[in-house]
């Protein structure tokens, strides 16, 4: 008798298993085809740096293209607006330099903003004014405005990934997909 027929017998049930497992897994995305446009007007930004909503918008778009579902197209003629408010930025001292102690090294920045997602076919909001919140570091010694704007695009970026992460994951059968989660704070 063949004394590798039980190992093989047991890689075969394996692979049966995880193959069994897989097959309720659906490739095609849960955006519905007429709904597969979006547009992205720039943000406004009532925080206190300077162009921080065009920069969170951009990165936004970014990441829409760069994940593929949704085509990007003008105001007007996409299916799904989003529309965004950056509500706040805070800086704050982490870290000292240890020489001096009087100047800092390190700061935190954090920024706020709201958005709001629409159906521009059908006039309903599907995600209203919810808040996200991204927070990075970077160093400064004097210059705390140069850091942030340096940071700005960290902090774009993440605020961009939550966002789209946010439209895609829509249980889009729904009139009102944000109902159970109106107000998170990411």
């Amino acid at each position: 008798m063949n004394r590798h027929l039980p190992v093989a017998s047991l890689l075969c049930a394996m692979a049966l298993a995880f193959l069994a497992g897989c097959a309720g897994y659906n490739w095609k995305p849960s955006v519905p085809e007429a709904m597969r446009t979006v547009s992205v007007p720039v943000f406004v930004n009532e925080s206190g740096v300077t162009g921080l909503g065009s920069e969170i918008t951009r990165q936004t778009l970014r990441e829409f293209e760069r994940e593929g579902t949704m085509r990007i197209r003008r105001t007007g003629q996409s299916a799904i607006e989003v529309q965004g408010v950056v509500k706040s930025s805070l800086s704050r001292i982490v870290a000292y330099e240890r020489k001096t102690g009087s100047r800092n090294r390190e700061h935190e920045f954090k920024v706020v903003a709201e958005v709001s997602v629409i159906d521009k076919r059908a006039g309903t909001v599907l995600i209203d004014n919810r808040r996200y919140t991204a927070r990075t570091t970077f160093l400064g010694h004097d210059d705390k405005l140069t850091g942030e704007r340096e940071a700005s695009g960290r902090i774009a970026e993440d605020l961009a990934r939550q966002i789209v992460d946010d439209v895609l994951a829509m249980k889009w059968d729904s009139p009102t997909a944000d109902s159970a989660e109106a107000g998170k704070d990411k």
